[in-house]
Parts: structure tokens; sequence; C-alpha cells
């Protein structure tokens, strides 16, 4: 049986007034649950309740009633937010600071390693795209490509929860695509993704489940492929250019239904267009000095768990085989450790640019601290 990552239960938040008077129920009687591995749509029309939910899953509001429970326990565990990576609607970052300094302010927050963070660094800023704007002040940077550094940071720590505010507002075609592709990709690696959109198109590409508010309440809910299958209704889908063989079979499934049927050619989205003209560009080698579209995903992100590996080994039933190599490779990782610390002792003057990274790791902590 899965794990259950989210649990809303009977939630309901109420605004009041100044007076302490209810103002607007904002969520009412909301009940869902989230597996592990799901994707997972959160719908409505504005004002029907969607982003007070999110903020109460992530613990910046309190539920006038009910509960919300994230892995097990309260969302105000900071066990459990740094667990959780966050794209909030609006993209607000540091204008003066460039991608590189941002996502390795942001990693300093939960502590990651001097070295894993420049490696993730790295691994993100080429994923989104931006490998030629990296020491560019995001001041410069258009909705889109500011939206790309939001995204990168809210991966930055490999979170089990992935809450995703209108992840692709701003992005171009192209864009929304590698966002959904990544989406699919953290999903089969066992991640948890929370998707709010008013880009139904986008939604009904990705999600699992699905629950569509309004005036605070879930009016529908369940897996999606359900909610929009017309039970009714058939469609027979085949290749062919022999004309006649169509009219042929129009004409007798006309007769066998008693009413007139219409044939027409199928479509490819308008999406479908758009990455194939983008496509030919590229292999034109056009060049922008907008977003680049590199295809990859950040290495860190596509890194099975321990947990995933040692089962699979299990399964296969190979563990002894494999111990014995396991212990060289960990032995040979403590080597290269020791080995490191000694030259960095025999170094007794640092230079330049290692006094200048050791100082913006000593702010970074300093923020963290006061953070």
């Amino acid at each position: 049986m899965s794990e259950t990552v989210v649990e809303v239960s009977n939630l309901n938040k109420v605004f009041k007034d100044f007076w302490g008077r209810p103002k607007a129920k904002a969520v009412n009687g909301l009940n869902f649950e989230i597996k592990k591995g799901q994707v997972f749509g959160l719908l409505g029309p504005n004002g029907s309740g969607k982003s007070t939910t999110i903020k109460m899953l992530l613990g910046l509001l309190f539920p006038t009633v009910g509960s919300v429970k994230i892995f097990g326990e309260k969302p105000s565990d900071l066990e459990v937010k740094k667990r959780i990576g966050y794209l909030p609607e609006e993209t607000t970052l540091y204008r003066y600071l460039n991608p590189e300094e941002i996502l390795d302010f942001y990693a300093s927050l939960f502590k990651i390693p001097k070295a894993e963070r420049k490696k993730r660094v790295d691994q993100l800023i080429e994923m989104v795209g931006l490998e030629h704007a990296r020491k560019r002040p995001v001041g410069e940077f258009s909705k889109g490509m500011a939206r790309r550094i939001g995204l990168a940071q809210a991966l930055i720590n490999d979170p089990d929860l992935i809450i995703l505010d209108e992840p692709t507002s701003g992005l171009d075609p192209v864009g929304c695509r590698e966002v959904k592709d990544l989406i699919r990709l953290l999903a089969k690696r066992g991640k948890t993704v929370v998707l709010s959109s008013h880009l139904l198109a986008d939604v009904e590409d990705i999600v699992d489940n699905v629950i569509v508010m309004y005036g605070g309440h879930a009016r529908s809910s369940g897996r999606l492929e359900s909610l929009l299958q017309e039970s009714d209704k058939q469609t027979l889908t085949f290749e062919t250019k022999d004309d006649a063989l169509v009219e042929k079979i129009r004409l007798f499934v006309s007769k066998e239904l008693g009413e007139e049927l219409e044939v027409e050619h199928p479509k490819r989205s308008l999406e479908e267009m758009f990455l194939q003209v983008i496509n030919e560009a590229k292999q034109d080698s056009i060049s922008t000095y907008g977003a680049e579209y590199s295809g990859k995903v950040a290495a860190y992100l596509q890194e099975e768990e321990v947990g995933d590996v040692l089962e699979k080994l299990s399964q296969a039933d190979v563990m002894e085989d494999l111990a014995p190599v396991v212990e060289v490779e960990v032995k040979k990782e403590v080597l290269q450790e020791v080995m490191q610390e000694e030259i960095l002792d025999e170094t007794p003057v640092m230079s330049t640019e290692e006094q200048g990274e050791e100082k913006k790791e000593e702010i970074n902590d300093k923020l963290s601290n006061l953070l």
C-alpha cells in the first residue's frame, strides 16, 4: 500500500475582520489524500480557495477547523519542511543577485554541504536553460526566465513533496513542455507533486488525481481519467488514405446507428506544431539571447534513493555477491576524503578566489541563522 504523503480532514479556513467577525470562508469542509508518487491537481476559478489550501499545506496559515498532515506530521514541523519544495504563484527573487548566487543562498538555508551545493546549482542552471545568463542579475530577466530560476530553487533540496502554484506561468510552450516532462520524471522517482494551475491543458497532460474547488468546497474529485471519460461514446481511429474505404465505413455505421456521421481528419495540438517549429530552428543553428532549451534534467534529481536501490538488490537476490564491492567503494571514498584533508592542511595560504568563497559561505550561514 502506498504511503500517504498528504492527509486533509474536514479542513476549514475562516478569515475575520478587525473585530473578529467572520469575513470570508475561504475553505469549507475539504477532505482528500495524496499518495506517494502521485501528481495531484488542485483546480478551481479565482477565489475558490486553492491558494489558501496550499498555504495551509505549507504551514503558512493555520486551519480554523480540521487538520492537515504532511508525512504524518503537522506542516509546522521543521523536519517536514525540509522535505518540501515550493514554487509560489509570483516569482520574487533578489533582483541584484545572479542565478548562481540565489541558488547557492537557498541551498545554504538547507545546510547542504558546499561541494554538493555547487554541483546542484550547476546542474539546475543547466537544466532550466540559463547557463549563458548565470552571472546576470535576475532583475534583468524576463518573467519566464525568472520563473525558471524559481522552479530551480523549489528543487534545490531534492524534496519529497513538491508544491507548484502556476508553474508554467510566463513560460513559452517549450518551457511548459520541459516542466511537464520534469514533473513526470519526479513522479516516476517516487516524488509527490501538488499542482495548481489555470492552464487546464497542462494539468490534463500530467495529473493522476484531481480536485475541483468552488467557493471553498470540493465540487468534484477522483482519478482524472475516470472523470473525463464519456462512457456512452466511442472513437474509432485508424490510418488510411483510401477515401472510398472511409466512405464505405461511414455509410455502414450511419445505417446501423440510424443517423448521419461526419468524418474529419485528426488535428495535432498547437503545442505540437509550435515545438516542431522551434526544433527546426534549433537544427538550423539559429541563436537566441533568451532561455535555451537543454532538454536535460539535473543529475541529482534522477538519482535513485538508497531505499529503492536496496529493494531492487534484495529482489534480485544478489546482496551477498555485491557486499564486498560496496565495502571497497566506501573505503575508497573515505581514503579520498582523508587525502583531500591532508592536501588542505598542507596549504597554508588561500587564494583570493578561495577567500571569496569562504566569505560567501560565512555570509550565507549568518543569513540562515537569522532566518
